[in-house]
C-alpha cells in the first residue's frame, strides 16, 4: 500500500488506540453534530426569551437552564458553536498556510532566507497579542473575521519554528540528499520528502493552536470585544454568567464546560497525535484487540553446563506489535557467552541478529519485548529486572558498542563532557578526577591526541575516531561484557582492523567477554572464538570458530562461505544463495532456509526442525547434516 492511502489509516489508528482521545472525538463529533441539529433541536433559537422563566435551573423543557432574560442557555451555546468554533479554525487554518511553507523554506534553504524569516518571527512574536488585537479592534469593529485573521498571523510564528527546526533535521536525511542528487526539484523535495515526514508535530501544533485559538477568542467575548449581542458567544456566555453569579450561580457551569470541555479535546487529541510519524501503521496499538501471528518453532535441548559463564541465554522470543498485529522476530534462541572469550553472530541484515544483542541490555525497540526466556548476566536475569534495576547493570555490567557511533555520541557537547558524565555515573568521582579517567581511556582505546579529541566535537573527528570514543563511552563503568553491534561496517578496511586490534587488546588486558555482532565472516575469522550463525530468527549453527570455517554443517553457513569475495577463483563464477530473508510473517513451517536450500527434501518443510548436538557446544538446524558432511569430503 502507498504512503497516501496508508497514512491516513495510521493516523487514524493512533487517535484511537487512547481512549481519551475516543472520548475527546466523540466528544466533538457530538458536539458537531449537535449544533448542526440545532434548528431541529430547538427551534425557538438562542434569543427568544421568556422573562416569565428567567435564570431557572435545568428541566426537561429548557435542559441546561435560562439565562437571565429566560432564554435556553443550551440553544445560546450551540447556535454560538459555530462563531466560536468557527472562529478559532479560521485561526489555525491561516497559522499553518502562513508558517509552515514559511518554516520549511527556512529550514530548507537557511542562509538569508533563514535569517529574513526568523527576524520577522522575532518581531510578531514580541509584538503584545491582546494590544494588537484591541488595536484592531479599535479600528475595524467587532469583525471577528478581521480579528480572526489577526490571530492567526500571530499564531503562525509557532508553526514556523516548529516547522523550521523539523525540516533543519529531516534536511540532514540521507534520503533528502539523494533526492537532490537525482536532480528533483525542490519544491518536490519540500512536498514529497520533507512534509509528510514533518506533519506528525504539526498536527500536535495545530490542535494546541485550536485549543489557543478558542481561549482567545472566549477572552475577547468576555471582555464583550466578541461576536455583538443579542447573538451568541461562548465568551459572551461566560460574561452573562459572570454578571449573574450572585443570582444563578449555575449559569457559570454549562458555558465554563463547554468551553473545558472543547479545549481539553483538542489538547487530547494533541497528546495521541504526538507520537505520530508517517507509517503509523508498524507501530503498536495499545490496549486494542491484537491478531498474533504464530510461528512454529522447535524448542531446543538444553545446553551443557561450561565452568565460567558470563552470559546465558535460554530459549530467548522476542515479538514486536505493528497494527497487523504481533510478531515475533527471534525465536528459540539459546547460547552461552564465555567469560573471556569473544563470541561472534553472524548473518545476513533481517536474521535478528541486533534484535538478539540488543536484549541482552534490556534495549529492545519500541514496540518490542522479551516474550519468553531468560538472559542471565552474572546470575541477574536481565528479562526480570525493574528499568531502576536494570539500570545499574548496564555499564557496569554489560556494555554496548552501537553501529553508527556518529548517532551513539550526541553532537551537541564535546566527547570529553560525554565521557565524565558517563564516568561520574559509575564511579562517583569529582570533575576533576572523571576528567583524568576519561583522558586515559581515549588513550587506552588508540586516540593519539586525548585531550585535543575531549575537546572537539564528533562533526570535528573522523569515523574511525568517532568509533575509538564509542568504544570509551563502553568502557566508562568498566563493563565485564562488551556487545560490540556492527562496530566496523561504516569504516574502511584500515580503520576496521585497527578497531579488530583493539578489540584483542581490550580482551587481554580486562579480560572482557565479547559479543560480536556483524556480517562479515571475515571479522569472525580474525577476532572471534566461536560463532553463532543466525537465519530468520534461529541460530541455525553454533560453534567453534575454526568448525564452522573449515567444516560448515548447515547449507546456509556453506553459502555464506562460499559467498566470501576472498573465495572468489579467476574465471569460475562464484556460487550465491539465491533469494532473501523471508518476513517474520512470512516464515514457513518447517525449516526456514528449506526455499534457498539446494539439500531441502520434502521432510525439511512438514515441522520445525530442532537443533542436533554435534557434540563439543557445535550444533546444526538441518535434518541432513550426514549428507552435507559426504558432499564436503568428496570436494576436499
Amino acid at each position: 500500500m502507498s504512503r497516501r492511502s496508508s497514512s491516513p489509516n495510521a493516523l487514524w489508528r493512533r487517535v484511537v488506540a487512547r481512549p481519551s482521545a475516543v472520548v475527546a472525538l466523540v466528544f466533538l463529533v457530538s458536539l458537531v453534530a449537535a449544533v448542526l441539529l440545532a434548528p431541529v433541536i430547538l427551534p425557538g433559537g438562542p434569543i427568544n426569551g421568556d422573562l416569565t422563566q428567567v435564570r431557572q435551573l435545568p428541566s426537561p423543557q429548557h435542559l441546561l437552564g435560562t439565562d437571565a432574560l429566560g432564554r435556553d442557555v443550551l440553544a445560546r451555546i450551540l447556535y454560538g458553536a459555530p462563531q466560536s468554533l468557527g472562529g478559532a479554525a479560521l485561526a489555525t487554518a491561516l497559522a499553518i498556510v502562513i508558517g509552515t511553507p514559511i518554516g520549511m523554506l527556512a529550514g530548507f534553504f537557511r542562509g538569508p532566507t533563514d535569517f529574513v524569516a526568523s527576524r520577522a518571527a522575532d518581531i510578531v512574536q514580541a509584538m503584545p497579542l491582546i494590544v494588537i488585537l484591541m488595536a484592531v479592534i479599535g479600528v475595524f469593529g467587532n469583525n471577528q473575521v478581521v480579528v480572526m485573521v489577526t490571530l492567526g498571523i500571530a499564531l503562525s510564528v509557532g508553526f514556523v519554528r516548529l516547522a523550521r527546526a523539523t525540516t533543519m533535521s529531516v534536511r540532514r536525511a540521507l534520503y533528502v540528499d539523494a533526492a537532490s542528487a537525482a536532480g528533483i526539484t525542490w519544491v518536490r523535495i519540500l512536498a514529497r520528502h520533507v512534509l509528510p515526514n514533518i506533519r506528525g508535530p504539526l498536527l500536535v501544533q495545530a490542535t494546541l493552536a485550536m485549543s489557543t485559538a478558542l481561549l482567545i477568542q472566549a477572552g475577547l467575548g468576555f471582555l464583550g470585544l466578541g461576536t455583538p449581542p443579542p447573538a451568541p458567544s461562548w465568551g459572551g456566555l461566560i460574561t452573562d454568567a459572570a454578571v449573574s453569579i450572585y443570582q444563578q450561580p449555575w449559569l457559570l457551569v454549562p458555558s465554563g464546560l463547554a468551553l473545558i470541555a472543547t479545549i481539553l479535546s483538542f489538547n487530547f487529541l494533541g497528546d495521541a497525535l504526538a507520537e505520530y510519524r508517517p507509517g503509523g501503521a508498524a507501530r503498536a496499538r495499545r490496549g486494542a484487540a491484537e491478531q498474533v501471528a504464530v510461528q512454529p518453532f522447535a524448542h531446543d535441548p538444553a545446553l551443557p553446563e561450561p565452568r565460567d559463564v558470563a552470559v546465558s541465554v535460554t530459549d530467548l522470543q522476542v515479538q514486536f506489535t505493528d497494527a497487523k498485529g504481533s510478531f515475533s522476530v527471534v525465536q528459540g534462541v539459546s547460547f552461552d557467552a564465555i567469560r573471556g572469550e569473544a563470541l561472534g553472530i553472524v548473518g545476513e541484515s533481517g536474521c535478528g541478529k541486533s534484535v538478539t544483542a540488543r536484549s541482552l541490555l534490556g534495549l529492545v525497540a519500541r514496540g518490542g519485548k522479551v516474550v519468553t526466556g531468560s538472559i542471565v548476566v552474572d546470575g541477574q536475569d536481565i528479562v526480570k529486572l525493574k528499568p531502576g534495576e536494570l539500570a545499574k547493570v548496564r555499564g557496569s555490567r554489560i556494555a554496548l558498542i552501537s553501529q553508527e557511533p556518529m548517532v551513539a555520541l550526541d553532537p551537541s557537547f564535546t566527547i570529553g563532557s560525554q565521557l565524565r558524565e558517563s564516568i561520574k555515573r559509575h564511579a562517583k568521582v569529582g570533575k576533576k578526577e572523571a576528567h583524568v579517567r576519561a583522558l586515559a581511556l581515549l588513550a587506552q582505546v588508540g586516540i593519539a591526541d586525548p585531550d585535543a579529541t575531549a575537546a572537539s566535537y564528533t562533526f570535528q573527528i573522523s569515523g574511525g575516531m568517532a568509533q575509538r570514543a564509542a568504544i570509551a563511552m563502553a568502557l566508562t563503568g568498566d563493563p565485564d561484557i562488551l556487545v560490540a553491534d556492527e562496530p566496523t561496517t561504516a569504516l574502511d578496511v584500515t580503520v576496521q582492523a585497527e578497531i579488530l586490534d583493539l578489540f584483542r587488546r581490550l580482551r587481554e588486558e580486562r579480560g572482557m567477554t565479547m559479543i560480536i555482532v556483524t556480517h562479515d565472516l571475515g571479522v569472525v575469522a580474525d577476532s572471534c572464538d566461536r560463532v553463532l550463525v543466525m537465519y530468520a530468527g534461529q541460530v541455525v549453527e553454533s560453534g567453534r570458530v575454526d568448525q564452522i570455517l573449515s567444516a560448515p554443517r548447515h547449507p546456509y553457513t556453506r553459502g555464506l562461505l562460499d559467498s566470501m569475495p576472498n573465495r572468489a577463483v579467476r574465471g569460475v563464477q562464484m556460487r550465491t544463495i539465491e533469494g532473501s530473508v523471508p518476513a517474520p510473517r512470512l516464515w514457513p513451517v518447517g525449516c526456514r532456509f528449506a526455499d534457498r536450500c539446494a539439500f531441502a527434501v520434502e521432510a525439511c518443510r512438514t515441522a520445525p526442525i530442532p537443533a542436533a548436538d554435534l557434540g563439543e557446544y557445535r550444533r546444526s538446524r538441518c535434518i541432513r547434516v550426514p549428507e552435507i558432511e559426504n558432499e564436503l569430503e568428496l570436494s576436499a
